[in-house]
């Protein structure tokens, strides 16, 4: 078998579907039952499977793009602003590195505010050490979040993102095993069966739909780490068959838990079904750790994309406007230039780590046509210096607060969208081209081109709305 193994090149599909899986399934999958509860079951279903469509649609876009822009080994938002319009390219790793450092920061809260539940639940006094909130967040950054962290490559997450998975299957298990076996009596009053209670209530709702999805972030260092080979075909086939696990699988499980968990607790249902069953129970016990285990190990995906963003940011700061137009390589239209990275190789030697695949592309990369350079350099100083920062800043807020939701709410509503919807559909819509001496696009490729150009429309709408539900209607993420 025929295999590029260079740039230390390891992910495949299966390590790519578990780590784009543990990107999507969350801690919102408790919301679901509340979801369906707001919208009524079939409505809900049908709110589940569209969001899947649109995110699915949005990662295969990204997908797409990353053989249009004839660069597989490195390709990112950043790269692709560079073929667009480069003066925004920091405008989109901000968005990036907002939403996922915010989003790190909520799985932080989250480990604080359950830990000592679950002390207290397994008999530990209110007085005791053992149920101080910032005593498990530090705790578990020690443990599990800083270790796996300072990990290089997002292939290197799979085998924790396998174990986040299982606390995953474990709490799917827990909504079906009360609803079949424990909960199983006649079905409880107030369950909606087709439309939703109000229009309101679908506002509030919607963003857990919509927010239930995002992943969109770390699809491209998956499709980076991809090689080509004769038994799993090219990139983008590879890249394609991940997509369609993990969003079909994250469907499922959204659907089961989503459904089961309405109908057992029916209009009583609140945001996070686990709570709604006893505290004492051994199985709902575990079931909380599970939570906190998961959560917990899904924070190096965000640390991972957030990293790369901020290395961008940092370069334009440095660098500034004037310096990225400067260039002694000719440029040719399409691409603005930036100081190619190559030219300091020297002072690179001594800093540089190309032994990885950072969230962005491998460093001093360069596309099938020789420009460059399409990604910035993320030395070994850098990336120990950013991802320290994260880390430290992230434990010190979420120490200091006890809840981010409505922040989380604009966050969402702006990073999330703008990193599902708008940005792979604008780059769709800007870099879908006809290729191999074509002279216009066949169907397909139209399909691709008008429908990103949708899609971008459609984050549109979905930011004006989940904004208008958190700012006049009190929703939150």
């Amino acid at each position: 078998m025929l295999q590029n193994t260079s740039s230390g090149k390891s992910a495949t599909i299966r390590s790519g579907t578990i780590n784009l899986l543990n990107t999507i399934v969350g801690a919102g999958i408790l919301a679901m039952p509340y979801g369906l509860k707001s919208n009524g079951l079939l409505f809900g279903c049908f709110l589940i499977i569209w969001s899947s469509l649109t995110s699915s649609f949005g990662l295969y876009l990204q997908s797409k793009i990353a053989k249009y822009t004839e660069s597989h080994d490195s390709v990112s938002y950043f790269s692709l602003s560079q073929l667009t319009y480069p003066n925004l390219s920091i405008i989109f790793d901000s968005a990036i590195a907002i939403k996922c450092f915010g989003v790190g920061i909520s799985y932080l809260v989250v480990i604080g505010d359950l830990m000592p539940k679950i002390m207290e639940s397994a008999g530990v006094s209110s007085d005791s050490i053992f149920v101080n909130r910032n005593l498990w967040i530090t705790v578990f950054m020690m443990a599990i979040v800083i270790p796996f962290s300072y990990l290089k490559k997002l292939d290197s997450l799979k085998y924790t993102s396998v174990v986040a998975l299982f606390s995953v299957m474990y709490l799917i298990c827990l909504v079906l095993e009360h609803y079949f076996f424990e909960d199983n009596g006649p079905a409880p009053e107030g369950i909606h069966w087709f439309g939703p209670i109000s229009l309101k209530s679908t506002l509030v709702s919607f963003p857990i739909f919509v927010f239930s999805y995002t992943c969109h972030q770390n699809m491209f260092a998956i499709i980076n780490e991809l090689s080509p080979s004769e038994q799993d075909g090219s990139q983008t086939r590879q890249s394609n068959m991940i997509i369609r696990n993990a969003i079909s699988i994250s469907c499922s499980s959204y659907l089961l838990v989503g459904i089961t968990g309405y109908l057992t607790f029916g209009e009583s249902v609140n945001g996070n079904i686990i709570s709604m069953y006893p505290k004492n129970s051994l199985s709902s016990l575990f079931g909380r750790l599970c939570i906190v285990i998961m959560v917990s190990l899904s924070y190096p995906l965000q640390c991972h994309p957030c990293r790369g963003s901020i290395n961008h940011v940092i370069y334009y700061i440095k660098k500034g406007i004037n310096d990225r137009k400067s260039s002694n390589t000719v440029r040719e239209p399409g691409y603005s230039q930036l100081a190619s990275d190559v030219e300091s190789s020297n002072e690179a030697d001594s800093s540089a780590d190309t032994s990885f695949v950072s969230t962005t592309p491998v460093e001093g990369a360069q596309d099938s046509r020789g420009h460059y350079p399409i990604a910035v350099k993320l030395s070994k100083r850098n990336f120990y210096i950013i991802t320290t920062s994260i880390l430290f800043f992230s434990y010190v807020i979420a120490c200091s607060v006890t809840s981010l939701e409505r922040v989380l709410a604009f966050v969402g509503s702006t990073g999330s969208t703008s990193i599902s919807f708008i940005l792979p559909g604008l780059f769709g819509y800007l870099l879908i081209k006809p290729i191999n001496g074509a002279t216009e696009l066949n169907k397909k490729e139209q399909l691709c081109k008008y429908g990103g150009l949708a899609l971008s429309v459609w984050g549109l709408l979905v930011m004006i709305l989940c904004l208008s539900a958190t700012i006049f209607l009190g929703a939150s993420e």
